[in-house]
């Protein structure tokens, strides 16, 4: 997968950014901006976790339940929470929301050069490496868009 495909998803978050505040409880519990916030976080965290790697240390113990999610090309809905350094604040601010866009592209940018083994550790998949990143990163970030539509739906 393309990183033009993880700048797609990133510029539709983009676009949500002016619904902010819209909330629906009997989707889910959190509004908008937490859904764009999260997103961007976790863009951001895994793309410095990837460039703070040791290729070295890089071990190729792909969980088969992330198998499954990258097969089937989606994660199913209120099965995870998210880890305490990925969760955004309570009060989400639309200039925040910007900055962490700005930051994300920039970041994206960076992937290209960085060593085939560069990782972060997945909770649950283990470790992932630069070629299944941009997979992984379209897959979350598409979990929240679909909910963030269905927030959006009359």
């Amino acid at each position: 997968m393309s990183l033009d495909k993880i700048n797609s998803v990133i510029n539709t978050l983009e676009s949500h950014i002016e619904n902010h505040n819209l909330s629906k409880p009997k989707v889910s519990k959190s509004d908008i901006a937490w859904h764009i916030d999260h997103s961007l976080k976790v863009v951001n965290n895994v793309i410095i976790a990837l460039q703070n790697s040791d290729p070295d240390t890089f071990k190729n113990n792909f969980s088969f339940l992330g198998k499954v999610f990258f097969t089937l090309g989606f994660f199913p809905r209120g099965k995870a929470k998210a880890p305490k350094h990925v969760k955004p604040p309570e009060i989400i601010l639309k200039e925040d929301l910007n900055k962490q866009v700005q930051q994300v592209k920039t970041n994206i940018e960076s992937i290209n050069s960085l060593n085939k083994n560069a990782y972060f550790k997945h909770p649950l998949f283990g470790h992932i490496n630069k070629k299944r990143v941009p997979h992984f990163l379209v897959l979350h970030t598409n979990h929240h868009l679909k909910i963030i539509n269905d927030i959006l739906k009359k």
